[in-house]
């Protein structure tokens, strides 16, 4: 079975389309990306601007193309915290369904934790044990532990690194130069404050392996030494404290339009790599995690692995 993903984030659309069985490996068959920033794309009411909602369309639209151009037999399309949090998601989403056909399916914060923790388990499987997931996407972080497929605890929160860059560190992709040390520290105690929390409910599930996933993660780690895409997708790759500190500290002094310059790091998302690393190590100091395992696997093979789970004939 052809199976088509596309996820509307809060940076990208990105369509992934996989050759999926029950049971068996889902393997991509195609991917492309459209850079549409719709985070950045809301105005001061909180809606998404008009122009926001077009180019939405016109990807979907596209993406849509796409997908039947490859074959697909469905397309599960879904959105995250950009539209999530959106004053008029309902009239955009009705409007996307309408000009385009798709029924974007909007997440809660919650169900990102589920599902990119049963990617995660499923990449790892039982014998890492119980496991603690991080996710740093452009409007949240998803935190999320458990023993079984199911996490028995999944949390969201408004800490994504592209809604930090914009909120609190006040940079764009055109910015020339870095943030104040005021600004950075701000920041680090406005992400501590919001995770603290948390923390007592996160030691108390335990966990035997911690694992960060997401580009952001993935890009942290690569700086901090982890083996490039190149080396492909069966390479081990972990995220230390003392790695991260230290890209922390180099990459705070770079301008942010130069930070796409560095080797590993996207164009698209460069500028938010500082509050992303902020992020990160808040959630390791705090949870007193010395190494993350980064898993390639996330919220999209996630619900392509509970669409197949769903298809799956009841053996009898």
């Amino acid at each position: 079975m052809r199976l088509g993903v596309l996820d509307v984030g809060s940076n990208t659309v990105h369509l992934l389309v996989v050759d999926a069985h029950p049971g068996a490996h889902p393997w991509p068959a195609h991917s492309e990306k459209t850079l549409l920033r719709l985070a950045e794309q809301i105005g001061p009411d909180g809606a998404i601007t008009a122009a926001g909602a077009d180019s939405l369309v016109e990807a979907v639209a596209a993406a849509r193309t796409a997908a039947i151009e490859w074959q697909t037999s469905e397309l599960i399309a879904f959105a995250t915290s950009a539209v999530r949090d959106a004053t008029n998601s309902a009239a955009v989403l009705a409007r996307v369904r309408a000009e385009t056909g798709v029924h974007l399916q909007v997440l809660s914060g919650a169900d990102e934790a589920r599902l990119t923790f049963l990617a995660v388990r499923r990449w790892f499987g039982w014998s890492a044990g119980r496991l603690l997931v991080l996710d740093i996407g452009g409007g949240s972080l998803e935190l999320a532990a458990g023993v079984d497929e199911e996490p028995h605890l999944a949390q969201s929160l408004p800490l994504g690194a592209g809604r930090l860059t914009r909120e609190r560190l006040g940079i764009t992709p055109d910015t020339l130069s870095p943030p104040s040390a005021e600004f950075v520290a701000e920041l680090r105690d406005h992400v501590d404050a919001q995770v603290r929390p948390l923390i007592p409910q996160l030691q108390a599930q335990g966990w035997d392996r911690a694992v960060g996933t997401s580009k952001t993660f993935r890009t942290l780690a690569r700086l901090a030494g982890a083996a490039p895409s190149s080396a492909g997708l069966w390479a081990s790759r972990r995220l230390t404290r003392t790695g991260l500190r230290q890209v922390t500290g180099f990459i705070r002094h770079i301008p942010p339009t130069e930070l796409s310059e560095l080797e590993g790091v996207s164009a698209s998302r460069g500028h938010q790599l500082l509050a992303g690393a902020v992020v990160a190590e808040s959630v390791m100091r705090q949870l007193s995690i010395d190494s993350l395992d980064i898993c390639p696997w996330a919220l999209r093979e996630g619900v392509i692995l509970r669409q197949m789970a769903r298809l799956e004939p009841i053996p009898g």
